[in-house]
């Protein structure tokens, strides 16, 4: 059983690509999603932290990924959430991973631009289907 997340927040590191001896396509980025909450004796928002995810994507959202986001971007990424207990020998923790399956900007922070991938067309077959 795997449980599906969806969170908005930042891109906080460069996304890296790793391309695998048998070819696959693996670009990851660290996601920043601060917290705050509204206080009312002050009227105003107050930080209260800022919870960070390890995120991966594969195939081909990991070429599109490392063709359109930049440190700093504001998306939305949805996918699995894995939650691991780590040990490096000095140190040892607690990660929240996410196998991502869809990442987009987030558009109340700006706009872009879409630009279709030529390769795509398994999409635009089942949707002819639906029609």
């Amino acid at each position: 059983m795997s449980d599906t997340i969806t969170i908005t927040g930042n891109v906080g590191t460069p996304p890296e690509n790793k391309r695998l001896p048998n070819g696959l396509s693996i670009t990851s980025f660290r996601l920043a999603s601060a917290q705050r909450r509204y206080d009312r004796a002050t009227g105003g928002w107050v930080e209260t932290g800022t919870n960070w995810y390890a995120v991966s994507a594969f195939r081909g959202l990991a070429d599109h990924v490392l063709a359109s986001l930049q440190r700093g971007d504001r998306v939305i990424v949805s996918g699995r959430l894995r939650i691991r207990q780590w040990d490096n020998g000095v140190k040892q923790g607690t990660s929240a991973d996410i196998d991502a399956e869809a990442i987009g900007h987030d558009l109340l922070w700006g706009t872009t631009t879409f630009t279709k991938d030529e390769r795509a067309t398994g999409a635009d077959a089942w949707a002819a289907q639906m029609v």
